[in-house]
């Protein structure tokens, strides 16, 4: 998936790893970036600093509405998207009771709608074109705890699981369409939702620069990579889970264990 005069989408791009992969786009010389977010004056600050090629949109990725209408009209100025970078994620965590129950029946559904179905909203705006063109690409931002779990974070963790399913899905049923997928678990990158998570089990293994982020994933994609791991580590993780589960999973209570003696929060 190379990006060389392409119409590239990328959602969640006011700010962290949507603006570092909007602005790498622009810089591997992509034709137009649509740089999408709700913070909107985040989104204009972003695009102004990439130059010309970039847009802001002020998007919100669980309306149909709003998807169409982004679409439509970067379509209208610059021609059918080539990439779709469905990367606008929130998060909840389990606090303060530290439970799997702690979150609320609205957050839940919230969390489903930005990290699940946001997904599928995208691919209905742009998927039957790239179909009939037979080319095109998603990159779907999902996480290393898609992958494994995140601890004190149940929700998190459980619709990551889900965007990596559909990913998979993706992937399987129009591949032999000319459709690139790429699914992307990262562990913790520097951004707005990792600010002050220095000490946090998610970045037990450090906080990655968002630029070096963004230099790891396109090199993947250039690859044609589907999974995208940009941590080392996770690949390694994932196997050990994969060999024996319940050996995983009991390193993961031991894991939160020593968090709630260490900080007090297992995240």
């Amino acid at each position: 998936m190379d990006v060389k005069d392409k119409v590239v989408v990328v959602t969640g791009a006011a700010s962290g790893i949507g603006k570092a992969m909007a602005e790498k786009f622009a810089a591997e010389g992509a034709k137009a970036v649509a740089v999408a977010d709700l913070d909107f004056e985040g989104a204009k600050k972003v695009a102004a600093g990439i130059g010309p090629v970039a847009k802001a949109y002020n998007l919100d990725v669980t309306k149909q509405d709003s998807v169409n209408a982004m679409v439509a009209d970067l379509e209208a100025a610059h021609g059918p998207i080539d990439l779709y970078c469905s990367n606008a994620g929130i998060i909840f965590s389990d606090a303060p009771t530290w439970t799997v129950i702690n979150c609320t029946d609205d957050q839940w559904q919230k969390i489903w709608e930005v990290n699940v179905l946001a997904h599928v909203l995208a691919c209905r705006a742009v998927l039957p074109g790239m179909i009939e063109r037979k080319s095109g690409g998603f990159l779907i931002t999902a996480s290393a705890a898609g992958l494994l779990s995140q601890i004190g974070d149940a929700s998190y963790s459980t619709t990551k699981h889900a965007a990596v399913g559909f990913a998979e899905s993706l992937a399987i049923t129009h591949g032999d369409d000319g459709i690139y997928v790429g699914c992307l678990c990262p562990q913790a990158v520097e951004s707005k939702m990792t600010a002050g998570a220095e000490n946090s089990s998610a970045a037990v293994d450090g906080l990655m620069k968002a630029s070096e982020f963004a230099n790891r994933v396109y090199a993947a994609m250039l690859e044609g990579k589907f999974m995208i791991r940009p941590h080392e580590q996770v690949e390694g993780y994932f196997k050990h889970k994969a060999e024996n589960y319940d050996r995983w999973v009991g390193g993961m209570r031991k894991f939160r264990r020593h968090q709630m003696a260490t900080t007090g929060r297992p995240i």
